[in-house]
């Protein structure tokens, strides 16, 4: 009796019936939540697939780039060589053409080259005559006399100090310059320092006025009467 008494004073308090158990499972659906799920999943899952095909062509890129670099370091690599073989052999025909060659000083300004050839005929065969000349086409005074034979240039330095256009040449064998070097030459003597003598100090001057002063020059006064 007293059990049924508060289980009503409950239902009262509770605004009435309880709902069944029945009633209460078929409020609650889960199909909704495990769509939810499933779609979350396909979203990572192609996340993931296009994060796979971005790394997929970076690698490709990065293989593609490996490759040019050791395209363009082999095709370098295989110039360098020959750049500087054909350097070598350039160097060393030059050589051998200056140690056939003379250098003529003085040389007259109206003298042509087949005058300075005439001269020179003698020591051996002349192979070329360079008379050098300025910007303007003007000769600058100095020639190169190329024989065939090496032996011709020792005959061509007895030439030395020989008169052409009444004019003493100055003939020596032609110097191979080398790319990059320049020849030293001695700086010239000042005439107005370093004579060799040793500075000697001279009298020390007094000034016949004590010191910070000056003599002051007044101007010569007039005569007036008036």
């Amino acid at each position: 009796m007293d059990y049924q008494g508060q289980q009503e004073q409950e239902d009262e308090v509770y605004g009435g019936d309880l709902p069944e158990e029945a009633y209460m499972e078929s409020d609650f659906d889960s199909s909704a939540d495990a769509d939810a799920a499933a779609a979350a999943a396909d979203d990572k899952a192609k996340e993931l697939e296009n994060m796979k095909k971005r790394l997929q062509e970076i690698e490709e890129q990065a293989g593609a780039l490996r490759e040019l670099q050791a395209k363009v370091e082999k095709e370098i690599g295989g110039a360098a060589p020959e750049d500087s073989t054909g350097a070598s052999a350039a160097q060393a025909e030059k050589e051998e053409v200056d140690s056939r060659s003379i250098y003529v000083g003085n040389v007259d300004y109206a003298c042509t080259p087949e005058e300075v050839q005439q001269h020179f005929q003698s020591c051996g065969t002349v192979n070329r005559v360079t008379i050098l000349t300025d910007k303007y086409g003007q000769p600058k005074g100095f020639a190169y006399v190329e024989f065939v034979e090496v032996e011709a240039v020792q005959n061509a330095l007895l030439l030395n100090e020989s008169e052409l256009h009444g004019r003493q040449l100055k003939v020596s064998a032609k110097r191979t310059n080398i790319p990059g070097m320049k020849q030293y030459r001695g700086r010239r003597p000042n005439p107005y320092f370093g004579s060799g003598r040793p500075f000697m100090p001279g009298p020390p001057f007094y000034s016949p006025y004590s010191y910070g002063r000056v003599p002051r020059f007044r101007r010569p006064m007039r005569y007036r009467p008036y």
